[in-house]
């Protein structure tokens, strides 16, 4: 004798199947239509079939109307997706394609690189990430008065470094 619950699910089933086969071609062609992409239309289509079979396990059924609207709303998370990545491509085009730095901007590099890491933190997160005095004493787990001091004695390691590279080395070593 069959339980209730395996009729339950049975039944659920068959219905479902009545809905992918009289619906998936009309989903199908209606994501094809907006992607151009066979590949692509097929994947969105099966992403808004395994929602709606999800959606019946639920015990919600899914009608027409809500698997074109499910459609839609992948399509439009499908082409964001695609906006960002186009945006991401050309930025790293961009980055790629810029010119090489300044002899300054090397010597500054070069410097920041030479000083310990303490005082390279402290300038990084101030001056190049852009944080505030509050922001940086929480990155470095120090109060703002230390940080003051800290940036205080990094600009002058810096400076020093700067006028005179061969400085820092010996600082490091100390």
């Amino acid at each position: 004798m069959e339980n209730t619950k395996t009729a339950t699910d049975r039944e659920r089933a068959a219905r479902f199947t009545a809905l992918y086969v009289r619906d998936h071609p009309r989903v199908s062609a209606f994501v094809h239509r907006r992607v151009g992409d066979r590949d692509a239309a097929e994947e969105l289509t099966a992403e808004v079939f395994r929602i709606a079979w999800e959606r019946a396990l639920g015990g919600t059924e899914a009608t027409t109307g809500w698997l074109f609207v499910t459609a839609r709303n992948l399509l439009s998370n499908h082409h964001r997706a695609a906006t960002r990545l186009t945006e991401l491509h050309r930025r790293i085009t961009d980055e790629l394609d810029r010119a090489p730095a300044s002899a300054e901007d090397s010597v500054v590099l070069e410097t920041l690189e030479r000083l310990p890491e303490r005082h390279r933190d402290v300038l990084l997160l101030r001056y190049w990430d852009g944080l505030s005095t509050a922001e940086t004493a929480e990155v470095l787990g120090c109060s703002g008065p230390a940080v003051w001091v800290r940036l205080h004695r990094a600009r002058e390691a810096f400076r020093d470094g700067y006028a005179s590279p061969a400085s820092l080395s010996s600082e490091e070593s100390a």
